[in-house]
């Protein structure tokens, strides 16, 4: 007899290179990843934890819930911490999810937002966007009697746009109650926009909105795959009592708790990123490439209106040892996605887009 077994071959997630064959080393500008690495505060409290490899860690993760609850005024009963906020994500599929069960996702939106819904029994609704950003009317024309649950990044990636304050509250206003919410808030750092209010600041006080953030961005955990869910005390119980008992490892949960108590590195990330985003983008108007405003910590770069196709470009810069990534995945086939990295991984990256275009 064979086993038998769910099949989930279309789900794979495509993500991509972390290498250059026969390349040490190589400039990696494709993970959205943190520019300046984590806070050193961070990597000592790592290194010290490594004493403690024998012991399972605490799983409530109770000191890193303290610490977000202080440092940011919250509930610590409204909070949850997850191996990525992945895991969150995935956590929601699995609570709110009956099968055939409706969600919808925005055409561009993050892609673990519908593998994860599928591999829950859902059903991926999708709902277009306008001129690559989230549309109010779009998503609400998507609703019916079986959606569950909304799916929006803001800022969304990989489009770099966003919904401002006015309108996630329009949205949330119009869904109807029993539709769970969830916003993802892992670039709200790295917004300066004066329009924008992160997912948390607009509705921690709702009882069907679910907001989950990330270390891995401009706190630089990515390694050690951690987030947080911040929801109503019901979603919040009902998510400690199916997630697996010992999903955070130690070393994240201090690491975690150090990068937030370092509101100075915070502070030199975001100013970081604030003039190389506005460096990248006065580079792409001078070359005529389509792109999104700065928003986050990445671009998405668009060349439907250039001669030289994206993968001819791509190529350039892997010849160059610079990663970008391809967006074919998310079909965008002729696009192309850059991350601000260091000083000199930029310098190198606008010195190497310059010369594709002859400049």
């Amino acid at each position: 007899m064979v086993l038998r077994f769910k099949n989930f071959n279309n789900l794979k997630y495509i993500g991509g290179l972390s290498q250059i064959k026969n390349i040490k080393d190589p400039i990696k500008l494709s993970a959205n990843e943190s520019a300046l690495g984590p806070s050193k505060k961070a990597i000592t409290a790592f290194i010290k934890n490594s004493k403690r490899l024998s012991r399972y860690p605490d799983g409530n993760s109770n000191i890193l819930i303290q610490s977000i609850s202080k440092n940011l005024k919250l509930n610590p009963n409204n909070i949850v911490i997850g191996n990525g906020s992945d895991e969150i994500i995935s956590l929601a599929c699995q609570l709110f999810l009956k099968p055939n069960d409706e969600v919808i996702v925005t055409e561009y939106s993050f892609l673990m937002y519908r593998i994860y819904a599928k591999i829950h029994g859902g059903k991926v609704i999708m709902a277009t966007e306008d001129d690559f950003k989230a549309n109010i009317d779009s998503i609400l024309a998507k609703v019916t009697p079986k959606t569950k649950i909304v799916f929006l990044a803001n800022p969304n990636n990989p489009t770099g746009t966003y919904l401002d304050k006015n309108e996630m509250l329009l949205l949330r206003k119009k869904l109807r109650n029993n539709i769970l919410l969830v916003v993802d808030d892992a670039y709200f750092e790295f917004v300066i926009n004066k329009d924008y209010v992160s997912g948390l600041d607009l509705f921690k006080s709702y009882s069907n909105v679910l907001v989950t953030r990330s270390f891995s961005k401009i706190y630089g955990l990515a390694s050690l795959r951690l987030g947080w869910g911040y929801a109503s005390k019901n979603i919040i119980s009902a998510m400690k009592l199916i997630k697996p008992p010992f999903n955070v490892n130690s070393a994240a949960q201090v690491a975690g708790v150090e990068s937030l108590n370092d509101k100075n590195w915070l502070k030199k990330n975001i100013e970081h990123n604030s003039k190389w985003a506005d460096i990248f983008f006065e580079n792409f108007v001078n070359l005529g490439i389509l792109t999104n405003i700065p928003v986050a910590n990445f671009f998405l770069m668009r060349f439907d209106n250039k001669e030289i196709s994206a993968d001819k470009i791509y190529d350039q810069f892997i010849k160059s040892k610079i990663i970008l990534r391809k967006m074919k995945s998310y079909g965008l086939s002729n696009s192309l996605r850059v991350t601000i990295g260091s000083t000199k991984e930029n310098s190198l990256f606008l010195k190497t887009l310059n010369k594709i275009f002859d400049v």
